[in-house]
C-alpha cells in the first residue's frame, strides 16, 4: 500500500484535491433548502375616486426553496406582493394569492413552495375631500412672570382628503402638541398635524406654522391714596 502512494506525485495529489473540493461545493451548493420571507402587499390600479379603508393582511409569509445560492442571491427586501385592483367598486373585495407574480422576481432556481394566508380581503369606500379648521394644542402654563398672549397659525385652514366616512367626521385637525412651560418669549415654528385614522391625509402637503406670542406679566396697579387724603383734609376744615 505504502509503495502504490509513494509513486503518486504531489501533483496529482494536490489536483485531485482540488477536483474534490470543487465536486463537494457544487453537491453542497445544488441541495435544496428552504426559508421563509414576510412579503408586503402593494396596491395596483387603485381608482383616484376610491381609498383603501381595510387590509387584511398586510404582509404574506411565503416559503422560497432553491439552492442556497439561489437563496442568497435573493433580496427580501426588494419582494413585493401586487394586488391589481383596478375596477374595484366600493364594499369588500376578495382576491386570491398568486405565487407567479412573486416568481417572476426571483433568481433562476428559486421558486414558492407556499404561502400563508391563501385570500386577500380588501375594503373599499368613496374618496371625500374637506376644508377643515386649524387648531393649536398648547400644554401647560408659560414661566412665573409671563402670559400667554395671541396664538397665530398659518395656514388657518387646510384641504383634507381619503375615506368620505371619516372626512365629513373631522371638523378640525389638531397639531402636535406644544407646550408652555419653557417659552419666555414669542416663538415660531412648524408642526406636524393628527389627521385621526391613517385613512385621511392632506390634500397638499405644505408646512403649517404657528407663532406664539409670549408677554411679560403686566405689573400690578398701585392703589391711590387720594381718597383717604381728601377725607383727612376734610375732617380738618370742619367747624368745632
Amino acid at each position: 500500500m505504502s509503495r502504490q502512494f509513494s509513486n503518486l506525485r504531489p501533483g496529482m495529489l494536490l489536483v485531485a484535491l482540488v477536483i474534490a473540493v470543487i465536486l463537494w461545493g457544487i453537491a453542497h451548493g445544488s441541495s435544496s433548502k428552504e426559508r421563509a420571507y414576510d412579503v408586503p402587499i402593494e396596491i395596483d390600479g387603485l381608482s383616484d375616486e376610491l381609498v383603501v379603508t381595510d387590509r387584511d393582511p398586510d404582509e404574506i409569509n411565503m416559503r422560497i426553496m432553491g439552492s442556497a445560492a439561489a437563496l442568497r442571491n435573493i433580496d427580501a427586501n426588494a419582494l413585493r406582493y401586487r394586488v391589481d385592483v383596478t375596477g374595484s367598486k366600493p364594499g369588500d373585495a376578495e382576491y386570491e394569492v398568486d405565487v407567479s407574480r412573486v416568481e417572476t422576481d426571483l433568481p433562476r432556481g428559486a421558486r414558492v413552495v407556499s404561502r400563508s394566508p391563501s385570500r386577500i380581503l380588501l375594503r373599499f369606500e368613496p374618496r371625500g375631500r374637506k376644508a377643515v379648521a386649524v387648531r393649536v394644542d398648547l400644554e401647560g402654563e408659560p414661566p412665573p412672570g409671563f402670559v400667554l398672549g395671541e396664538v397665530q397659525v398659518e395656514p388657518a385652514r387646510v384641504w383634507i382628503t381619503g375615506a368620505r366616512s371619516q372626512v365629513l367626521r373631522l371638523s378640525e385637525v389638531v397639531t402636535e402638541t406644544v407646550e408652555l412651560g419653557g417659552l419666555k418669549e414669542t416663538t415660531e415654528r412648524e408642526v406636524s398635524l393628527f389627521l385621526g385614522a391613517g385613512t385621511v391625509w392632506m390634500e397638499k402637503k405644505e408646512p403649517v406654522k404657528i407663532v406664539i406670542h409670549i408677554e411679560p406679566e403686566p405689573a400690578p396697579e398701585l392703589e391711590t391714596l387720594e381718597p383717604a387724603l381728601d377725607e383727612g383734609a376734610q375732617e380738618e376744615t370742619e367747624p368745632s
